[in-house]
């Protein structure tokens, strides 16, 4: 069975403490929730299960069809599409997980989906995303030995993964995941991801209509800049 990037995906990005703080997050009341930049569906399909009314969004049909195809998928809105696509008022929380903000490069179209996220969440709802933290310098890590690491795919087949560091240029970070597959072909997934500062953030929310309520450094609470995980996880409430 051919191994695809979809398939490689899930392996490489396993239920881990982002996705228990992004569930407990958005809590056991049920909630109308919108998970942008859902991917193939990890925690949209969790959320769904804990009771909560789920559509998630996502530009790539290769990863909303993995996600259909999950136990419980047919529970979930699946929406292929961005942010432009949400309608009015139709969400009480909104998360954006796995990084997926930095995937969203250029600061005219970042500010352009937190003004559609502040459209498509009632007044007083909620977001919460996670951002690397530039400080941190994680890309640093980014090599063949730092990352090397070996994946179980779910029928059981056995990659050897590495990330490789290309580029940092003006808050964009690229890199290159390799995975090498039981045949010997590898296959390769560059991708870029752009870092922003707290204080970027908070701008960018304050200017889109939200207000922020916390800035955290790790998935167990702790301040920016504190403990190992260099992340800045954001919780903001759409401001009336």
């Amino acid at each position: 069975m051919p191994v695809d990037l979809p398939a490689l995906y899930d392996a490489d990005n396993a239920w881990g403490r982002d996705d228990e703080f992004f569930l407990s997050f958005v809590g056991r009341t049920p909630a109308r929730v919108l998970d942008l930049g859902c991917g193939t569906g990890r925690l949209t399909l969790a959320l769904a299960a804990a009771g909560h009314r789920v559509t998630g969004v996502d530009p790539e049909v290769a990863s909303l069809a993995a996600a259909r195809a999950r136990p419980g998928g047919d529970r979930v809105t699946w929406v292929p599409g961005t942010a432009a696509d949400l309608p009015d008022a139709a969400y009480d929380v909104a998360v954006l997980t796995s990084h997926v903000a930095q995937e969203i490069r250029d600061d005219a179209t970042w500010a352009d989906t937190l003004r559609h996220l502040r459209r498509a969440l009632v007044e007083g709802g909620r977001l919460a995303f996670d951002s690397r933290d530039p400080a941190a310098r994680r890309w640093e890590r980014w090599n063949p030995t730092d990352s090397l690491r070996r994946l179980t795919l779910a029928d059981g087949t056995t990659v050897d993964a590495w990330t490789e560091l290309t580029a940092v240029r003006d808050g964009l970070v690229s890199f290159l995941h390799h995975y090498l597959l039981p045949d010997g072909a590898e296959l390769r997934n560059p991708g870029t991801l752009r870092f922003r500062t707290e204080t970027e953030l908070r701008t960018a929310l304050a200017g889109a209509g939200f207000t922020v309520e916390r800035v955290l450094g790790g998935w167990a609470g702790e301040p920016v800049g504190a403990g190992d995980d260099g992340e800045l996880i954001v919780l903001a409430r759409a401001a009336g």
